[in-house]
């Protein structure tokens, strides 16, 4: 058997599985494409997470799109982190082009311009479904986490959410928690002691200046309400597509902490509130997150423990995590070592750096006998990719080059009219984008301080009375002690009292 029959023979030997999946192209050797050879990806282990790598320009946010296109397809709803802002086009159909028909023609399956359910978000001030959380939703410990407090800090937060339960007082936004901060140790000081032990002026004051530092990335766009609800990242459409949500996040690259934030919070409320799946055969949720490197050289140490974490557990809730960046060792190993899809487009060699990555890279395929991976690496074409997944026993499949498909949608953005068309059509933005400013811990905190600084002013005015009252009476004493009867006065004088002895000194003779 020939070297060409080998490979094909591992190639497709999973390509018969009665399970769904998705093809992603056909199999390259010594640089030829393989019609029929097709490199597919069960759906089964999708939620096994994933990476999609490449120097810039070689085609990485074209296979995001490929993958998105699928799953949406499959009923399988899409989270899309859009930093770079050229994924909307997913919202109509490809106009195709000669090119792509010579791809696909090579692959050896047929092209089928489409659209799909596109449900545009934002974390900021762009259009799209607004997305909120409150702090109390947020909870002390992630909170803590995101504002990378100190243990003795950490546990302040914890005394002031459970103040904020015992008083019924709702923490929605940042000026509820800011409030809450300043009252501990200034108006509330001495309730606080009372009831939960005394909280040092300086560690309020080193939380707030960590509130304040992420107010000014953004962070009172996030925290409020109405919260987003997760379970509203599953939606179907009539057609059966699973929707793909798109968060535009051109207009926060340079605001990690707003990131972190937001990373955080849907992580954490996807895990607490989705079922645990079982083998189902199909994820519920797939997560992209594309340009990933700008995460990972930029988070905080809580959200990498964090995504740490979530990587290893979330998968069994049927959620999948797609990190979409320039290099794998832009990813921490901890997380590198939990992914099961890798789909590696070229790297450039330009220096001795950039070569030893290329090698470290190579070390995270499969072992194969029909490449020399470090050289394939420096070889692919745009739009062809080292493609390694995982059958349905959760086996890697082998390596294999690959010929990339083209994406059934638009390879660009929409333009500002189309924008405005898809976002009125949006029934989440009808339920999301009117924000609400319900009376919660800062108000309640305001008028509990206007009432006892009334109390205090009338305790204060009640007792300047009685000081009156009485200084009044001393007074009034005083003047009547000292003011003497006229009748008294003449009968006390002198010359009455010598007469009077003398009187009485005749009656006595």
């Amino acid at each position: 058997m020939s070297k060409r029959d080998d490979f094909l023979k591992e190639i497709t030997a999973g390509n018969t599985n009665k399970g769904e999946y998705i093809t992603l192209g056909s199999a390259m050797l010594e640089g030829e494409t393989i019609a029929n050879a097709f490199v597919n990806v069960p759906l089964k282990t999708m939620n096994r997470h994933g990476l999609i790598a490449g120097a810039t320009g070689t085609g990485k946010t074209k296979t995001l799109q490929v993958l998105a296109e699928n799953l949406s397809e499959k009923g399988i709803p899409v989270l899309l982190m859009d930093i770079k802002g050229d994924l909307s086009g997913l919202a109509k159909a490809s106009s195709g082009h000669a090119k792509i028909d010579e791809r696909h023609e090579k692959i050896g399956l047929p092209f089928e311009a489409k659209s799909f359910p596109v449900e545009l978000m934002t974390l900021s001030e762009q259009d799209g479904v607004r997305l909120r959380a409150t702090v109390s939703e947020f909870g002390p410990v992630l909170l803590s986490r995101i504002l990378d407090l100190s243990d003795t800090q950490s546990g302040v937060v914890a005394v002031i959410f459970k103040y904020c339960d015992d008083h019924k007082l709702p923490l929605l936004d940042l000026k509820d928690f800011k409030k809450i901060l300043q009252y501990t140790t200034q108006e509330g000081k001495a309730e606080f002691t009372d009831a939960y032990g005394r909280i040092s002026a300086a560690s309020t004051g080193a939380i707030l200046r960590k509130v304040v530092e992420l107010e000014q990335q953004g962070g009172e766009l996030f925290f409020g309400e109405t919260s987003f609800e997760v379970d509203d990242l599953l939606r179907i459409d009539d057609d059966g597509r699973g929707f793909i949500n798109i968060i535009r996040l051109t207009d926060i690259q340079d605001r990690p902490k707003l990131f972190s934030t937001f990373m955080l919070s849907l992580l954490a409320e996807i895990y607490s509130t989705f079922p645990e799946q079982g083998d189902s055969g199909r994820p519920e949720l797939i997560m992209f997150i594309d340009e990933a490197h700008l995460i990972f050289n930029e988070a905080s140490k809580a959200l990498l423990n964090q995504i740490e974490s979530i990587v290893k557990l979330i998968r069994s809730k049927g959620v999948g995590l797609y990190f979409v960046t320039q290099n794998p060792t832009d990813v921490p190993e901890a997380v590198l070592g939990q992914l099961g899809l890798k789909v590696q487009h070229a790297l450039r060699a330009f220096t001795a750096k950039d070569r030893k990555a290329i090698k470290l890279t190579a070390q995270n395929y499969p072992d194969t006998k029909y490449y020399d991976t470090a050289d394939v690496l420096t070889s692919l074409g745009i739009g062809e990719a080292l493609v390694s997944a995982l059958n349905e026993k959760g086996k890697p499949t082998p390596l294999a080059a690959t010929m990339m498909r083209a994406p059934m949608s638009r390879m660009d953005v929409l333009t500002e009219s189309e924008l405005g068309a898809l976002l009125a059509k949006s029934k989440l933005a009808k339920k999301y984008n009117d924000e609400v400013d319900r009376e919660s811990a800062y108000e309640m905190l305001n008028k509990k301080i206007e009432v006892a600084e009334a109390e205090e002013a009338k305790e204060k005015a009640r007792k300047e009375q009685e000081a009156l009252k009485k200084a009044e009476t001393k007074r009034r004493t005083k003047r009547t002690s000292t003011r003497q009867n006229p009748i008294i006065k003449v009968l006390s004088s002198p010359t009455v009292i010598r007469s009077v002895l003398g009187i009485l000194t005749k009656m006595l003779k």
